[in-house]
């Protein structure tokens, strides 16, 4: 199949879409066309895709991206077996691009990869003033409910599914969980891997890793939201903790093994109430014990396998404290990470779930096949029957 995916709001590296999806594709040999913003996010797209620079969307200023994305789509649309979305803003970019292609008879098809509640997402997104929130949640159900009739849905999270009427397949956030048990828990280092903003715990993370300092160093790798950013450089600078900064997946995951613990201090956001933190099962997969606050299935996580512990929001002190408590106690760290690495191996790897995503894109493919040789049957039998 030739795919061609498409993002204007996610960083070109982005572990979901780069490291898994896009893998597990080429691993069944199809061609990928990447259109994101390369340029924006200062990286080149890697060997084996052929990438297509586009604006990124950020903050109010989405007009440039979306015109491009749209401009994008209409060239390039109809030479892919499969378009595949990564953003809501694209779905902006498509009512007049799918008419077009359904008159020219070139329609590929077209999936929405869902990664987020985007209407409570809404709620947390600074530059979004406070009075157009409820009206922008309403028109993002409208948008899902007609992205629903026209395309076909991924979603990240099995929660989401209540979003919608009909039932869709669910490609979860999992990660690739090495086969060989990883190096036992340290008792020196801490870790934090993803984006960094206020509703995600930064502060808090600077706080806690002021408490640990200096017999426990904290490393954190992200991202950062413009408003934390200054407080996390600062801290670098004072040695309060080590931030590396946005890494690709493949450059950041070797940095958690041997961690004495995983941090995940997400406040309590509805975006947040049904997602199951990436970075939690990165933790896991890796051997390192999660250290969260009660986000229902972070929280289920631990209490079901017994691979961490469950902090209260917005407290560092009781976080600094969960991590001294696994410091000495090695016997309940490594429990903790044995744990958590066998329940990812078994239950949360990507290496098993891969080949179901693929399956469903090449599925879909066959069927519009099917009903355009219908059609196309269907037709002439009609010009036929006109002609007689």
């Amino acid at each position: 199949m030739r795919i061609l995916v498409v993002t204007v709001v996610h960083h070109p590296e982005d572990a979901r879409i780069l490291h898994r999806e896009i893998a597990a594709l080429r691993e069944r040999g199809h061609r990928i066309v990447y259109a994101a913003p390369f340029a924006a996010r200062q990286v080149a797209p890697r060997p084996y895709v052929e990438g297509v620079d586009l604006p990124r969307a950020a903050g109010r200023d989405r007009r440039t991206a979306l015109r491009a994305a749209r401009t994008l789509l209409a060239e390039r649309g109809p030479q892919a077996d499969v378009v595949l979305l990564h953003d809501p803003e694209l779905l902006l970019a498509l009512p007049g691009t799918l008419r077009r292609w359904r008159r020219e008879g070139r329609a590929p098809v077209t999936v929405w990869d869902v990664h987020e509640d985007t209407a409570a997402a809404l709620v947390m997104k600074r530059w979004v003033p406070r009075p157009l929130r409820p009206p922008l949640r309403l028109a993002v159900r409208s948008a899902e409910r007609l992205a629903e009739r026209h395309l076909r849905l991924l979603l990240a999270e099995d929660a989401y599914q209540r979003r919608f009427r009909r039932p869709h397949p669910v490609v979860a956030n999992l990660t690739t969980v090495p086969p060989e048990p990883p190096e036992p828990p340290g008792d020196d280092r801490v870790v934090y891997l993803g984006h960094l903003s206020r509703a995600r715990g930064a502060l808090e993370l600077i706080e806690t890793a002021r408490l640990l300092v200096p017999d426990i160093h904290v490393e954190v790798i992200g991202a950062a939201d413009p408003d934390v950013r200054d407080a996390l450089a600062e801290a670098d600078g004072d040695g309060v903790l080590r931030w590396h900064g946005y890494l690709a997946n493949d450059r950041a995951l070797p940095l958690l093994s041997g961690a004495l613990a995983g941090l995940s201090l997400l406040h309590d956001q509805p975006n947040y109430r049904h997602s199951r933190p990436t970075k939690a099962v990165e933790y896991m997969a890796h051997g390192v014990p999660l250290v969260t606050t009660p986000t229902p299935l972070a929280a289920d996580l631990v209490e079901r396998y017994g691979c961490g512990l469950v902090v209260p929001y917005e407290d560092p002190a009781t976080a600094a404290q969960a991590v001294r408590r696994l410091r000495i106690d090695p016997e309940m760290r490594l429990r903790a990470a044995v744990r958590g690495w066998e329940a990812a191996r078994c239950d949360l790897n990507w290496a098993d779930r891969a080949t179901e995503f693929v399956m469903c894109l090449e599925t879909w493919v066959k069927e519009a096949s099917a009903e355009a040789d219908t059609d196309s049957a269907a037709a002439v039998a009609g010009g036929a029957a006109r002609t007689r």
